[in-house]
């Protein structure tokens, strides 16, 4: 169950949370055509600081504009948005969900008029794949759903219909006692998770699938780029599922996920069983600077409040 925090910002204003609420005859409740973002605020020494918020609300307007849905508010309004909200939810660190979607109008799949509301509400939010799964790795499978075809539906779009195929391949997942699916694309290649991007190691060279299929993720850009940092080889390829199968390491990533390693696929042991040497680098590396402890990518950072001066040892 969600924990809920105090407050919801629902088109502008600030409503208690159980006054959220939306009528059963919204279009995006119907058709799926809604457009959201999944971002983290972190608790750090210098205050609570969300993760790259301007590189998510650039996707989540992006989305939109894919959908061809006019947001009736600026990026700017949209980001104090956000940071008003953890401010009166008083809370340090959170899991923060903005929602744009076609409101209460007309019904059919086409909306003509329909307005355009956003919300955004934060809650506390652990690992999303649990802790131990975040020290000793999880268990997967290949899913028997496949990622959309390119032209079936928008990719690059964080679109709310879209999770509906994710919700299907995570819940099979489950029932046949793993932790997360693996989905491949339409040519039998290995895309994403059911809400992560995928990695893998095998020869001291990381791969991950190409955006041809998959969405654009921002901590998968991350992870990039601090490996690329620590002259690690990243390549964005595509590869197959026998290929995942004997990689040395794999790991999922995403703003829920964080960096979670892949132990086992399709009962087969990723290399030694466990998170591999590389894993556990980027890990590091990754966490160091979410939680303020690296100041080399601080601009990934907007502090809720005005930075608090770090402590002298």
């Amino acid at each position: 169950m969600l924990q809920a925090t105090e407050t919801i910002w629902m088109n502008g204003s600030l409503v208690k949370w159980d006054d959220a609420k939306v009528h059963v005859l919204t279009h995006s409740l119907h058709y799926g055509t809604g457009v959201f973002e999944g971002i983290r605020c972190y608790k750090t020494d210098g205050g609570s600081a969300v993760f790259r918020l301007r590189e998510h609300i650039d996707r989540f307007f992006d989305s939109a504009h894919i959908l061809q849905m006019e947001l009736p508010f600026t990026r700017e309004a949209v980001t104090e948005g956000v940071l008003e909200t953890i401010r009166r939810n008083k809370i340090d660190a959170c899991y923060i969900r903005p929602l744009a979607y076609i409101g209460y109008g007309a019904m059919g799949v086409y909306p003509k008029d329909n307005p355009i509301d956003v919300s955004i509400a934060v809650w506390p939010w652990g690992s999303y794949l649990g802790e131990e799964g975040m020290q000793n790795g999880i268990r997967v499978k290949i899913s028997s759903y496949s990622r959309p075809h390119v032209n079936a539906t928008m990719v690059r779009s964080k679109t709310t219909a879209n999770y509906a195929n994710s919700l299907l391949a995570k819940r099979e997942a489950l029932k046949d006692g793993y932790d997360e699916a693996v989905l491949l694309d339409t040519d039998g290649y290995v895309a994403e998770g059911s809400g992560e991007n995928i990695f893998m190691v095998r020869k001291g060279v990381i791969k991950t699938p190409p955006l041809t299929s998959i969405l654009e993720g921002i901590t998968r850009e991350t992870i990039m780029q601090l490996a690329a940092e620590r002259g690690m080889r990243v390549v964005e390829e595509r590869f197959t599922r026998d290929e995942l199968y004997i990689a040395d390491e794999a790991f999922f990533s995403g703003t829920a996920a964080e960096i979670t390693p892949i132990r086992e696929v399709d009962n087969r042991v990723i290399g030694r069983g466990k998170p591999g040497p590389v894993t556990k680098q980027l890990q590091t590396a990754f966490f160091d600077i979410v939680h303020g402890r690296d100041s080399k990518h601080e601009e990934w950072l907007t502090y809720v409040s005005a930075k608090q001066p770090a402590l002298k040892k």
